[in-house]
């Protein structure tokens, strides 16, 4: 038993000495205004990851995520929770962190749509903004407590995106992606012209209340002055680990391994008796859910909605979040969100030409990794089984 103990231990120690040091740079990332600074930690960090690889280290770090996964994603926790605490002051530092929270959440949906069932949807920002407005309509004309609005914001993308089904459902492939690509078109344009929904100048969002505490309010513990978007870092926090847990389990149950079949092949799922349109609507309706519920959440910790945000181009930097990590993988996914989102903003000169950024990415991952960062690993129901 001894033994057994040890080597269990030996097993996950590359994955804990992995996310120590991803914690550590990632601290020392968001910490640095020098962009000749943040330009060196940027290529040491490159440099290091292709020399792990090279040498063959990040096999053993895969390998502790698959067989040790519960326990490494309590550790990710505390290293999150390590970097919250430590930028506690910071504004900016907290606001970009909770983005890419909400983004890996968004992008948890997508995954379901394009990972598991093979699903194309170009129009992720869509639902997102349709969750955001959500919070923006409701916030200001009803009393409805805000966690019930998170969930509202859910339904309603979901509801919504229920009136692509009929014409992602006849037809396959890139013709789907172009019904998903006219929807971004015409949502984008639809808020524009809605003067109830504020037109092309958008809406305020009241930020969120539970139970009497207001997220908008600093707050004082003694001496400490923490900053309001703590609060939001830790509800979004909640909402990643539940978004992970709900993609997980449904991975390993019967459920994902219809959509695996959808995915793989259609034609031989069907002739097998699979129900090829309840599974299709099953990950478009589940997806849509877990997207709008971060852009609702997403539209209070940004106090404003406005239609510029919610575009085409924004749902293919979704994509790009897709392709970057690994599509099956949300460890991958949450990496790809930090890359995606940190590191245009931390590096200023680049701001104009982020989509430019965006675009190389997507076409090296192509070329040199088309599995991405992180790929998939084969299914394992239960981590850390072994024959």
């Amino acid at each position: 038993m001894a033994g057994n103990a040890k080597t269990s231990q030996a097993a996950v120690l590359p994955g804990i000495i992995a996310l120590a040091i991803a914690a550590v740079y990632l601290i020392a990332l968001l910490a640095v205004e020098k962009q000749s600074l943040i330009i060196s930690l940027l290529a040491v960090g490159i440099i290091v990851v292709i020399a792990a690889a090279g040498f063959g280290l990040l096999d053993g770090v895969s390998r502790a995520f698959s067989d040790h996964e519960d326990a490494l994603g309590g550790f990710a926790i505390l290293a999150l929770l390590a970097v919250g605490v430590f930028f506690h002051e910071d504004h900016f530092v907290l606001l970009l962190v909770t983005t890419v929270l909400l983004y890996s959440v968004a992008t948890l949906g997508l995954n379901i749509q394009f990972g598991y069932a093979g699903v194309l949807n170009f129009a992720g920002a869509s639902f997102f903004g349709i969750g955001a407005y959500t919070s923006a309509v409701l916030n200001a004309h009803t009393a409805l407590p805000h966690l019930i609005v998170l969930l509202i914001g859910g339904l309603l993308a979901a509801l919504i995106g229920s009136l692509l089904l009929l014409p992602v459902l006849r037809t396959r492939g890139h013709y789907a992606a172009v019904v998903t690509i006219a929807f971004a078109l015409l949502f984008k344009t639809f808020l524009e012209v809605n003067d109830v929904l504020g037109g092309p100048q958008g809406m305020q969002v009241k930020g969120m209340t539970i139970m009497g505490w207001s997220f908008n309010d600093n707050i004082e513990i003694g001496k400490v002055s923490l900053s309001f978007y703590i609060n939001y870092f830790a509800i979004s926090v909640l909402l990643l680990i539940g978004a992970f847990i709900v993609v997980r389990r449904l991975e390993r149950s019967w459920i994902g391994l219809n959509l695996d079949a959808l995915r793989l092949d259609e034609t031989a799922a069907s002739c097998f008796g699979l129900d090829v349109v309840r599974w299709k609507i099953t990950a478009f309706l589940i997806g849509n859910f877990l997207i709008g519920v971060a852009g609702a959440m997403f539209g209070m910790v940004g106090s404003f909605v406005a239609p510029n945000n919610y575009t085409f181009a924004d749902s293919l930097i979704l994509v790009s979040i897709l392709l970057l990590g690994g599509i099956g993988n949300p460890w991958g996914l949450i990496v790809a969100t930090f890359i995606v989102v940190v590191v245009p903003e931390k590096l200023q000169t680049i701001q104009e030409y982020r989509f430019l950024l965006y675009a190389l990415l997507v076409i090296g991952v192509l070329l040199f990794r088309p599995e991405g960062l992180l790929p998939r690993p084969v299914r394992r129901y239960f981590p850390g089984w072994q024959p």
